[in-house]
């Protein structure tokens, strides 16, 4: 066969054939491809044998995470499904967020990310607890590494909404050397607190300013209220804020306060 022909000149057996070889040489590179594919999903060596933790990591351990988790992980290093993966480690307790990935030969590498609680969440009953994200979580109470932790509730989807404000009145109420024990929501938009002398104190509903206006005016002039009666704030029982110019209130030990509620104290803007 003359090489220097032009294409166009080739005869049509000759073009079959060229073709016919590249379509069995493809076929045969394909078969090659698959069966070192096959080979390689399915030999020992790729076996998810090392999963490595990284993380401060105070509720939960490396070796407790490997022992959870290992069992539900499926395929070897080539066709585990690091989304489901992650899922796993996701929901052990405690695990805010895990990523995923992998360490040739046949190891996995998981950084984690823990709850940080900062209250529980919901009622009394509840095992429920709420991060600094305002996400809320469930886990062992029994392992809390805080004390003290106030508790917070709301309709459904309020976390976030509720820590915040919890963050912004507590500072508040540092003059009058009591604590914001509870902080509720109610499904109408009202705010109640409890301190942690079990005063219940009904804050009103309204935008956070709104809010905190009135609960600044309460302990600017709480202590001016309680001295005339020879109290502290402790002293108090229950004080209703959702007065536009004033506040009720009852106190522990003083008649007016404990039998009928107190006319509105005015208190000064």
């Amino acid at each position: 066969m003359n090489r220097n022909l032009p294409t166009a000149n080739v005869p049509f057996d000759v073009k079959l054939m060229n073709i016919t070889a590249t379509v069995m040489f493809m076929g045969c590179l394909a078969a090659c491809v698959a069966a070192v594919g096959w080979w390689l999903m399915r030999t020992p060596a790729f076996n998810i044998g090392r999963i490595v933790v990284e993380g401060e990591l105070v509720h939960n351990n490396a070796v407790t995470l490997r022992a959870n988790v290992a069992p539900v992980l499926k395929g070897n290093f080539f066709t585990v499904d690091l989304k489901a993966a992650q899922e796993a480690f996701e929901q052990v307790p405690w695990v805010q967020e895990a990523q995923v990935r992998r360490e040739y030969p046949n190891g996995l590498r998981v950084a984690l990310k823990e709850h940080v609680a900062e209250a529980f969440w919901g009622p009394e009953t509840s095992t429920g607890l709420v991060d600094k994200s305002g996400e809320v979580f469930e886990a062992n109470l029994g392992e809390l590494d805080r004390e003290g932790l106030p508790r917070l509730q709301g309709p459904d989807g309020s976390a976030q909404r509720v820590l915040k404000m919890y963050h912004t009145l507590a500072p508040v109420l540092e003059p009058l050397k009591v604590s914001l024990d509870n902080l509720t929501l109610d499904d109408r938009g009202g705010w109640q607190m409890t301190l942690d002398n079990e005063a219940q104190v009904k804050l009103g509903g309204g935008t956070t300013d709104e809010v905190l206006l009135r609960v600044q005016r309460f302990v600017r002039t709480l202590p001016q209220i309680t001295s005339q009666y020879k109290r502290t704030a402790e002293a108090l029982e229950s004080a209703d804020l959702r007065y536009d110019d004033g506040y009720a209130l009852r106190l522990k030990g003083v008649t007016t306060g404990s039998t009928a509620p107190a006319a509105p104290a005015r208190a000064r803007r």
